[in-house]
C-alpha cells in the first residue's frame, strides 16, 4: 500500500501522474468510493489538466462495475462539484489537483449534500480498500451501472447570483485572472449580465499552465493581474485557482488584500442577515477576524487549518460562514462548502453598494502587520519544532491545537506541518510591522538551522 498511503492525504487524493497516481488507481479508487459511501448513484466533474479525462473515465469504470449511476459533469469548479452534490443530494468527486504543477491530480470527495470526506470521515476506509482492489482485481457487481452526462454550469451559476443580490450595485470594472484554469470556464457564466466589465486574463483552459501556475497565493503568480488592474484602472482584480474555488482579491492600487480581512468582511454582511450566527476562522486567520465577529454580533470559533475540519466544526455549530488564510470561504447556505466565486460576489457586493474604492472599503477590516505564508523544507520537522519550542519557552503562551502557535504580547506565530506536502508553514502577526518582522525572522533562523 506504500504509493496509496503517499498519495491519500488528510483530505483529499493527490500525487503525480503516472508515477504515483494513474488509471489502475483511480479504477481501484471508484469502486473503494461506492463501498464506502453506499452509493446508488454519484456524480463527478474535472478541471483542466490533461490527465482529467483519463483518470476520471477509470475511476467511473470502478464505480458502475460495482453498481453505482454516475453523473459526469464534465469539466468544472470544485465548487460546481459541491453544487452538484447539494442541490442533487448525490456523492461526488472533483478530479484536480488544485494549485498544484501540471504532472500533479487528485481527487476531493464528498458524501451527499458535499459532505467532505476526510481521513477521519471515510478517506482511510477508501484507500485500505482500494488497496485490496488494486491487489485482487475490481470485482464486478450484479449489475453495472449507468453513465450519463449532464451540464449544471448554468445551474450553478444561477444558484450562486440568487445567494448575492447584485442587481443594485454601481458598474464595476474587474479584471480577472484565470490561470489558464477553471475560472476561465465558470466566470464568464456567473459573471453574465451583471454590472461588471470585465477584462479577462488567461481564459483559456490549458492545464499546462503556459503563463503561470494557477496559485495565487505565490505572489509571482499575481503580478501580471496586478498590473492589469493598473493599466485598465479596474475597482478590483480577482485570481482563481487551478479548481478555482479560491479566490484571491488585489484592490484598484494594484495591492493583495488579505484573506483575513476577505474573511471579517464577508462575516460582516452574513452577521447583518443572520445577527448572533457563529463564524469559523482557522487558526492562522489573524487576530481582526474574531475582534470583528464579536463587534458584529457574532460568536467566533478558532479551528484548525483544513476544509475537512472547517466544514465539520460548521456543521456541528451551524456557523453561517467560515473563512481560512488560504482564500477558502464556505458558507451554511452553500452545504457549508467553499466557495471563491461566491465570496468573489460578496467582495463585488460590498464595493458596488457604496461609492468609494476598495482599498478604503477593506480598510476597516485589517488591523495588523502579517507575515503570509512561508514555507520551508526541512527534513527534521519534528526536531525543528522541537528547537522552535525551546527558543520561545517563558516569552507567551503555546497551544498546539495545529501544529505550534506561541502568543506573546501584542504578537503571535504558528509553524505547523503541511497537509499535503514536505513543508512546514509559518504564519506570524503583530500589531507593530517592526515586532512581526523581528518575530518572523527569529523562527525562520530557528527552523531553517535544522535543516
Amino acid at each position: 500500500m506504500g504509493d496509496l498511503a503517499k498519495i491519500f492525504k488528510a483530505y483529499d487524493v493527490r500525487g503525480v501522474v503516472p508515477d504515483e497516481l494513474d488509471e489502475p488507481i483511480a479504477e481501484a479508487v471508484g469502486a473503494a468510493f461506492v463501498e464506502v459511501t453506499g452509493a446508488k448513484a454519484l456524480v463527478v466533474a474535472r478541471d483542466m489538466r490533461l490527465s482529467g479525462r483519463s483518470l476520471t473515465a477509470a475511476f467511473v469504470r470502478g464505480a458502475t462495475a460495482r453498481g453505482a449511476d454516475v453523473l459526469d459533469a464534465g469539466l468544472g469548479s470544485t465548487d460546481l462539484l459541491y453544487y452538484a452534490s447539494g442541490s442533487l443530494d448525490l456523492p461526488g468527486v472533483m478530479f484536480t489537483a488544485s494549485h498544484n504543477p501540471a504532472r500533479d491530480n487528485g481527487l476531493k470527495m464528498c458524501r451527499a449534500g458535499a459532505v467532505p470526506v476526510g481521513g477521519d470521515t471515510g478517506l482511510t476506509d477508501v484507500r485500505d480498500l482500494a488497496a485490496g482492489f488494486l491487489a485482487s482485481g475490481v470485482p464486478e457487481g450484479p449489475v453495472r451501472g449507468t453513465v450519463t452526462e449532464k451540464d449544471l454550469l448554468r445551474g450553478y451559476a444561477d444558484h450562486l447570483r440568487a445567494l448575492v443580490d447584485l442587481s443594485a450595485i454601481r458598474p464595476l470594472r474587474v479584471v480577472v485572472d484565470a490561470g489558464n484554469a477553471m475560472g476561465g470556464h465558470t466566470v464568464p457564466a456567473v459573471f453574465d449580465g451583471l454590472p461588471l466589465h470585465l477584462t479577462p486574463l488567461y481564459f483559456e483552459l490549458d492545464g499546462t499552465f503556459p503563463n503561470h501556475e494557477a496559485n495565487p497565493l505565490e505572489p509571482a503568480n499575481l503580478r501580471d493581474l496586478q498590473q492589469a488592474v493598473l493599466d485598465t484602472g479596474a475597482d478590483l482584480g480577482l485570481a482563481f485557482d487551478g479548481d478555482a474555488d479560491r479566490c484571491w482579491v488585489i484592490d484598484e492600487r494594484g495591492r493583495s488584500v488579505s484573506p483575513s480581512a476577505i474573511t471579517a468582511l464577508v462575516a460582516a454582511r452574513e452577521l447583518a442577515k443572520h445577527p448572533g450566527a457563529t463564524v469559523i476562522h482557522n487558526l492562522i486567520t489573524s487576530h481582526g477576524v474574531p475582534e470583528i465577529v464579536r463587534e458584529h454580533g457574532g460568536v467566533p470559533v478558532r479551528t484548525r487549518v483544513g476544509h475537512s475540519f472547517i466544514k465539520a466544526e460548521m456543521a456541528r455549530t451551524g456557523a453561517v460562514f467560515g473563512g481560512e488564510h488560504s482564500a477558502h470561504y464556505y458558507f451554511r447556505d452553500f452545504w457549508f462548502a467553499d466557495s471563491g466565486m461566491l465570496a468573489a460576489l460578496h467582495v463585488l457586493a460590498a464595493l458596488g453598494e457604496q461609492d468609494g474604492p476598495l482599498s478604503r472599503v477593506v480598510a476597516g477590516f485589517s488591523r495588523y502587520h502579517a507575515s503570509g505564508e512561508i514555507n520551508s523544507t526541512v527534513a527534521d520537522q519534528a526536531g525543528a519544532l522541537a528547537s522552535v519550542r525551546a527558543a520561545f519557552a517563558g516569552r507567551g503562551g503555546f497551544d498546539e491545537l495545529d501544529g505550534l502557535t506561541v502568543t506573546g504580547s501584542g504578537w503571535w506565530f504558528n509553524l505547523r506541518a503541511s497537509n499535503t506536502e514536505p513543508l512546514l508553514r509559518l504564519n506570524a502577526e503583530a500589531a507593530d510591522e517592526s515586532k512581526m518582522t523581528a518575530i518572523r525572522d527569529e523562527v525562520l533562523a530557528v527552523v531553517r538551522s535544522d535543516k
